[in-house]
C-alpha cells in the first residue's frame, strides 16, 4: 500500500509512536471498567498539572461530544450559546448540539475567526429577559479558531471578562488548543485562564482517537460526569482513550507534536510567498488558507491533498508528521494549477 500524507485534515494523521507504546502498555491485564483504573487515575493527576489543582478531565470519544457534553454543563433548558459564524458548534457537528444537547446557538460576526466583546454584545442586549426567547448565558470560542487565528491572552481575557460583566459561562472548543499553546508559548493552563469548561483535542494531535472535557470550575465536574455517560460518550474501555491522552499530557508531547504541525505550515505559507500567493488569513496555528480562482476550484481539490473551503479558497491543515517533503509536493501541486 502506497503510504501518503496529506493536507485534508490532521484527523488524517497517523498516531504518534509513543501514544502508540502507551496503548500496548495499556492493554496489558484486566482492569476496572468506565474510567476507575490506574490510566485514568493517573490521567487526572496529570491534568491538574498542567491545567490547574482544580482542573478534573473528562475522556470522551472525540470533538463533537466534547463540545455537546461542555456546553450542555454550562447551560439551562432554556438558555443559549453565543458562538461566530464559522463556530464548529455551529457548521461541522451536524445536529448534535440540538439533537443530543438540546442546545440554541446564536451567532455573530467574527474577525477572522474570533470574536470580540464587541461583537458578542449585541446577542447580549437583543435579550428582552421574558420567557418567550432563549437567554444568552455563555459563549464558546475555538483556540486556534476555524480559520487558523489564535486569541492572545489579552484577548481571550477581554472576552472571559465581558463574559463575567454578563452573567455568562465561557467554553473553549480547544480541538486544536496545542497548536494555539505552542504558537503563543504558554502553557494549556495558562491559555485557558478565565474559562469554565473547554474541550481538548486529542486526535487532530497524535491520538488513536479521543478527546476530553476539562472542567475548571469543580461546580461543574459533576454536571460533567453525569452528562457525559447521558450523552453516550463514556467508553467501557476507559482505560484505552485515558492511556492515550496521558502519553499526551506528559513530557509536553502535545508541545512537540504541535509544534511541528505548526512550523509545518509556516513553510507552507513561506513557500506559497514566494510564489506571490498570500494566504486568505494569519497563519496562526497549523492551517493555511488559500486562495484559488473558482474556475480551477475542483481540479485543485482533485489533483491536490487539500479541502475545499469555499468558492474561492482551499484549506490546507499540516499535521505532527508533516515531512518538507510533502509541503514542497503540495506547493508543486498548487504552482501548476494557481500561481499567477
Amino acid at each position: 500500500m502506497t503510504v501518503s500524507r496529506g493536507f485534508v485534515s490532521d484527523n488524517a494523521s497517523g498516531v504518534h509512536p509513543r501514544v502508540l507504546a502507551a496503548l500496548t502498555a495499556a492493554n496489558e491485564g484486566h482492569v476496572p471498567s468506565y474510567g476507575a483504573d490506574p490510566f485514568t487515575a493517573a490521567l487526572r493527576e496529570r491534568a491538574r498539572d498542567v491545567f490547574g489543582a482544580d482542573a478534573t478531565i473528562f475522556p470522551v470519544f472525540n470533538g463533537t461530544g466534547a463540545n455537546v457534553v461542555a456546553v450542555q454543563a454550562i447551560l439551562q433548558r432554556w438558555d443559549a450559546v453565543v458562538a461566530t459564524v464559522e463556530s464548529h458548534m455551529v457548521n461541522d457537528e451536524s445536529t448534535a448540539p440540538q439533537l443530543v444537547g438540546g442546545t440554541r446557538i446564536v451567532t455573530v460576526p467574527s474577525e477572522a475567526g474570533k470574536a470580540t466583546p464587541e461583537l458578542l454584545a449585541p446577542a447580549f442586549d437583543a435579550y428582552d429577559g421574558t420567557v418567550h426567547h432563549a437567554r444568552p448565558a455563555a459563549i464558546t470560542v475555538a483556540q486556534s479558531t476555524e480559520l487558523g487565528t489564535t486569541y492572545t491572552l489579552g484577548e481571550l481575557a477581554a472576552l472571559t471578562g465581558f463574559a463575567r460583566g454578563r452573567g455568562a459561562r465561557v467554553h473553549l472548543d480547544g480541538a486544536r488548543l496545542s497548536n494555539a499553546a505552542a504558537r503563543l508559548g504558554t502553557g494549556l493552563g495558562e491559555l485557558t485562564a478565565g474559562v469554565d469548561v473547554l474541550s481538548f483535542g486529542g486526535t487532530k494531535n497524535g491520538l488513536l482517537l479521543g478527546d476530553a472535557v476539562v472542567v475548571l470550575d469543580p461546580a461543574l465536574a459533576e454536571g460533567v460526569d453525569r452528562l457525559r455517560k447521558a450523552s453516550a460518550q463514556l467508553a467501557s474501555k476507559l482505560r484505552f482513550v485515558s492511556a492515550q491522552l496521558l502519553a499526551l499530557l506528559e513530557d509536553d508531547l502535545w508541545r512537540e507534536n504541535a509544534a511541528r504541525a505548526n512550523a509545518a505550515a509556516d513553510l507552507l505559507a513561506e513557500r506559497l510567498a514566494a510564489l506571490g500567493v498570500a494566504p486568505r488569513y494569519p497563519v496562526e496555528a497549523n492551517a493555511v488558507f488559500v486562495p484559488v480562482p473558482p474556475d480551477v476550484l475542483a481540479r485543485v481539490v482533485a489533483e491536490a491533498p487539500v479541502l475545499a473551503w469555499d468558492a474561492g479558497t482551499v484549506r490546507a491543515v499540516a499535521s505532527f508528521d508533516t515531512t518538507e517533503e510533502d509541503v514542497d509536493a503540495l506547493v508543486a501541486t498548487l504552482a501548476r494549477l494557481v500561481r499567477p
